[in-house]
């Protein structure tokens, strides 16, 4: 049959997933870092979900669907009964953008300057406010972004710095991401972040070795094409963890 029904932009979705939260039949999911639509006879075309998408990547189109179907929805909401045991309506929920804990606002208040800290004991609490951290899945507007200070590392930063935790990721949102192994230049994400949100202040923690160097240039050319004056630091891990002077 022909009937009014929702149609995604892939190009102009951010990956946000309000839309997927908006749509109380589940029609609409996420599918590698993308809203897109499930099941056409879960979408009944009213779209609840047209307000709640920032970027305006949904609209109606009129085409061959099947015919919205009340008791398919009704009988895949019961299955939703019990969240921690069903998988996400939304697609893959490690990719849903969400707040871990509760930061306090002391906790998001501006950090001192590391490199001139002396390295903190080791604690076993982690200081991650935030889900997902890859570079390559996360949204480019989320809440948390708001006055945000944003610690961007490269993968192996974390592993070659013992209290990576309390020294970098405590106080800060966290992106994560490497160039040598995801090819990918993070130039055009990283600029739309910092252009669609008030950050604060941008930190960058690299490796030594050369190939670390794709995510601070990416930082610095973001920097630049959003247009945003921010204060930047990079600080440099050596490979045996230590803080390069």
């Amino acid at each position: 049959m022909i009937r009014k029904i929702i149609q995604i932009d892939e190009e102009k979705c951010n990956g946000c997933g309000l839309c997927a939260k908006a749509c109380h039949e589940g029609a609409i999911g996420m599918v590698n870092g993308k809203a897109k639509l499930l099941r056409d006879d879960y979408c009944d075309g009213l779209g609840d979900c047209l307000p709640a998408c920032p970027t305006k990547a949904i609209t109606f189109v009129e085409r061959e669907a099947a015919a919205y179907d009340k008791e398919a929805v009704e009988a895949n909401m019961k299955k939703k009964l019990t969240p921690d045991l069903q998988p996400s309506a939304s697609g893959c929920p490690g990719s849903r953008a969400r707040l871990l804990r509760s930061a306090s606002k002391e906790a998001l208040q501006p950090v001192p300057d590391t490199a001139e800290c002396v390295p903190s004991a080791l604690h076993t609490s982690s200081q991650l406010i935030q889900w997902p951290v890859q570079i390559k899945l996360a949204p480019i507007t989320a809440p948390y972004f708001e006055n945000a200070s944003l610690l961007i590392a490269a993968d192996c930063t974390a592993y070659a710095y013992a209290s990576f935790h309390q020294d970098f990721i405590s106080g800060r949102i966290t992106l994560i991401g490497c160039p040598k192994l995801d090819a990918v230049d993070y130039t055009e994400k990283l600029t739309e972040i910092l252009r669609q949100n008030s950050i604060r202040d941008v930190t960058v923690v690299r490796m030594e070795v050369p190939c670390c160097g794709g995510i601070e240039a990416a930082v610095r050319n973001a920097l630049q094409n959003s247009g945003k004056l921010l204060p930047q630091r990079t600080v440099t891990i050596t490979t045996d963890g230590h803080i390069l002077r």
